[in-house]
C-alpha cells in the first residue's frame, strides 16, 4: 500500500471514530419508560412549582414530577427517615452549607449535561464555593440571597442622618446617634438588634459575615479543621482578627461600652423593627414582604450591607438553597435532566418574577439590578460569601454559647478558642 493510500485510510477511519463517537456519545438518549420523579421542596408553594412541572411535562410526558411542600423545621428529619426507610425523594432542596452533611447522598450532575465550565460561568462564584466538590457539582440553585441593612426612615431623618452606613465605621457612628436611653442608662430605642444571639435573627450569619470581612480564616485549607481563632498575618503584622471581630460585635450588648444599643431583654429583632423600637436590623430580601404585610405604614428602606473602611473588595454573606439528587433515586439523569431545564436563564427569570428573590444566575443580575426591592440583593450575590461549616446545627449552637459566653463577662480570645475546639469535634 501506498503512503497515499495509507494516509486516506487513516483519515476515513478517524471520520468513523468521530461519528460513530457523535452518534454513541453525543447525541441525546431517547425518551424514557414512563417514570415518577418525587420533588421536595421547602418555602415554595406548589402554585410555584407546579407550573414548571407541567410546562417540561410537553417535552416529556414520560415523565411524572410530584412535588410536596415541605415544613423547614421537620425538613431534614423528614429526609433521612425517609430515605432510611427506603422512601424518600429524588430531587430534593439541600441549603447552602449542608453539603458537608448531605454529599454522600446525593448523585452529582453528569457532565454531560452541565460541565463545570457552564456552572462556574452561569452561576454567581458562592454556588460553585457551595456546592462544587472534588470537581463534582452536586447542586444547583434558583436564587441567591444575601443580607442587607433595613433602616427606619423616619428615625434616620428625625436624628438627622440622610443616608444608611456604608461602611462598619459610619455605623458604629450611626447607632450611637440613633440609641435613646433614659437617665438610668436604660434604652428606650435601640439604635440596631446586633450584639446578642437568641434575639438577634441571623445573628451567626451576622457574625460569620463580620469575620470573613475582617479577614479571619474560618476553615484551614483543607476544609477539614477550624481555624477562626487563629491570627491573620497582615503586611509584617500578626492581628487576632477573630477576637477582634467576636469583641466588636458583643461591644454592642455590652453596657460599659459607648456603643450599647441592645440587650437580651429586648424584643426578638423583627418584632423590634416592626414596633419600631429599633431604627436598624440586619436581614434577607424576603423581609421585605413579610415587614409589608405586619406594618404597612411603617416608613422604611433597604441598603447595602457595610462593608470594612478601605477594603480591597466588598464582602456580603450568602443564604439560598440548591436542587439535588438522591443517591437513591432510580433515574438519576432524568431527574438532573429536569433541573437543569428548570435553572435555565429563561425559566429561573420566571421562578424569580413569581417568587420575587434575587437571582443566582450571572446573566440575570443586570435584568435585577435596577429593581426597586431586588436590585440591592442581585448586585450583592455577585460579592456573595459562605464558609464551610461540618454541621450547621450544631455549629450555631456553638456560636451561641461563644456570643453568649462573652456577654456574660468571659473574654473574646477564650471563648473563641473553645468554639474552635468544639467545632473540631464535629470532623474527628
Amino acid at each position: 500500500m501506498t503512503k497515499g493510500k495509507i494516509i486516506i485510510v487513516v483519515i476515513v477511519l478517524i471520520i468513523l471514530i468521530l461519528v460513530m463517537g457523535i452518534f454513541f456519545f453525543g447525541r441525546k438518549p431517547a425518551s424514557p419508560e414512563k417514570i415518577t420523579l418525587e420533588f421536595w421542596g421547602v418555602y415554595d408553594d406548589s402554585d410555584i412549582i407546579e407550573p414548571f412541572i407541567e410546562e417540561f411535562k410537553k417535552n416529556q410526558p414520560n415523565i411524572k414530577i410530584i412535588y410536596h411542600k415541605k415544613l423547614f423545621d421537620d425538613y431534614q428529619k423528614e429526609l433521612l427517615d425517609a430515605w432510611a426507610s427506603g422512601r424518600g425523594p429524588d430531587i430534593f432542596y439541600i441549603h447552602n452549607t449542608w453539603l458537608p452533611e448531605y454529599i454522600d447522598k446525593i448523585t452529582p450532575a453528569p457532565e454531560k449535561l452541565m460541565s463545570l465550565k457552564n456552572y462556574r460561568d452561569s452561576f454567581v462564584d458562592v454556588c460553585y464555593n457551595d456546592f462544587v466538590e472534588n470537581s463534582h457539582i452536586y447542586a444547583v440553585p434558583l436564587y441567591v440571597d444575601t443580607l442587607a441593612l433595613f433602616y427606619n426612615k423616619d428615625f434616620f431623618n428625625s436624628t438627622g442622618i440622610a443616608t444608611p452606613p456604608e461602611t462598619w465605621e459610619d455605623f458604629v457612628e450611626d447607632v450611637k446617634r440613633l440609641t435613646i436611653k433614659d437617665r438610668f442608662g436604660n434604652i428606650k430605642r435601640a439604635g440596631a438588634a446586633v450584639g446578642t444571639y437568641k434575639n438577634v435573627n441571623r445573628a451567626f450569619d451576622i457574625l460569620s459575615l463580620l469575620m470573613l470581612q475582617s479577614g479571619t480564616k474560618m476553615v484551614d485549607k483543607n476544609r477539614k479543621k477550624a481555624t477562626f481563632d487563629e491570627p491573620v498575618y497582615y503586611q509584617g503584622g500578626k492581628y487576632p482578627v477573630g477576637e477582634m471581630t467576636l469583641q466588636f460585635y458583643t461591644d454592642f450588648a455590652n453596657p460599659l461600652k459607648e456603643v450599647y444599643t441592645w440587650n437580651n431583654y429586648m424584643h426578638y429583632s423583627i418584632d423590634a423593627f416592626y414596633e419600631e423600637s429599633t431604627a436598624l436590623m440586619f436581614n434577607y430580601s424576603y423581609h421585605i414582604f413579610t415587614i409589608r404585610r405586619k406594618a404597612p405604614y411603617l416608613n422604611f428602606g433597604v441598603s447595602f450591607m457595610p462593608q470594612l473602611k478601605g477594603r480591597e473588595r466588598d464582602i456580603n454573606y450568602a443564604n439560598y438553597f440548591g436542587l439535588s439528587i438522591s443517591k437513591k433515586c432510580k433515574h438519576p439523569y432524568w431527574a438532573w435532566y429536569f433541573i437543569t431545564w428548570l435553572t435555565n436563564k429563561e425559566n429561573s427569570y420566571k421562578y424569580l418574577q413569581k417568587t420575587k428573590r434575587p437571582t443566582a444566575r450571572r446573566d440575570l443580575v443586570s435584568l435585577q439590578e435596577n429593581d426597586v426591592d431586588l436590585g440591592i440583593f442581585a448586585r450583592q450575590s455577585l460579592t456573595a460569601n459562605s464558609w464551610y461549616i461540618p454541621d450547621k446545627e450544631a455549629v450555631e449552637k456553638i456560636f451561641e454559647n461563644m456570643i453568649e459566653s462573652v456577654i456574660n463577662g468571659e473574654s473574646p480570645k477564650e471563648a473563641l478558642g473553645k468554639a474552635r475546639k468544639e467545632v473540631n469535634k464535629i470532623w474527628k
